[in-house]
C-alpha cells in the first residue's frame, strides 16, 4: 500500500516561497518600476547600507548570494553609479565596495516603503503572535544551518539534470536533540 499524497501547501518551504511571491512582487515592482533595480541588486544595496563597506566575498555572504550573481548585480551597480569599488591605498587587491551619495539616497528613499509592505503584511498578526513568528523563525533559521552543516548533498551537475544514481539527494538521518 502507498502512502497518500499530500498536498504541496502542506509543506513549509512551499507555503513560505509562495508568501514571498506574493508580498515580494509589491518589493520587486517598487525596486524595478520606479527605482530601476531589481531586487537582488535591492537587497546588495540594502546590506551595504546596514554593514558599511564590504569585499565582494563579505557582500556575497552577507546576502546570501553566489560570488558569481554578486558580481553579476555589483557590476550592474557600479554602472548605475549607486555603489563604488575603493581600492586600498598600497594594496590594489583589496577593493572595497560602498554605496555611493546615490545609492545612499535611493537606500533612504526605498527603504522606508518596504519597512512600510513589512508592516502593513504583519498586522494580520496580534503583538504576540508577531513576537511568536519571530521567534519562530528564528529557531526555524538556525535548525536550517544546522540541517545544511549536517546533510550530505551532492552538487548540482548541470550537464545531466534529472539523472539519479550518483547524483541521487542523501541526508545524513537526524540527530535526536
Amino acid at each position: 500500500m502507498t502512502a497518500p499524497r499530500r498536498p504541496l501547501d502542506d509543506l513549509l518551504l512551499y507555503r513560505l516561497s509562495r508568501l514571498l511571491s506574493v508580498a515580494g512582487s509589491m518589493v520587486i515592482r517598487l525596486c524595478e518600476g520606479r527605482f530601476g533595480i531589481t531586487r537582488r541588486e535591492w537587497r546588495l544595496v540594502a546590506v551595504l547600507a546596514s554593514r558599511g563597506e564590504l569585499s565582494s566575498s563579505e557582500l556575497a555572504e552577507h546576502a546570501q548570494l553566489d560570488r558569481a550573481r554578486t558580481s553579476k548585480a555589483v557590476g550592474s551597480l557600479v554602472a548605475k553609479q549607486l555603489v563604488s569599488r575603493v581600492v586600498r591605498p598600497g594594496d590594489r587587491r583589496q577593493v572595497r565596495l560602498g554605496l555611493t551619495e546615490s545609492g545612499q539616497a535611493l537606500y533612504e528613499e526605498l527603504f522606508p516603503l518596504v519597512t512600510q509592505i513589512n508592516t502593513e503584511l504583519l498586522g494580520a498578526l496580534s503583538d504576540d503572535d508577531a513576537a511568536r513568528l519571530d521567534e519562530s523563525l528564528r529557531r526555524l533559521h538556525a535548525r536550517a544551518e544546522r540541517m545544511v552543516e549536517e546533510a550530505v548533498l551532492p552538487k548540482a551537475d548541470r550537464g545531466r539534470r534529472g539523472a539519479g544514481g550518483a547524483n541521487a539527494t542523501t541526508l545524513k538521518p537526524r540527530k535526536p536533540e
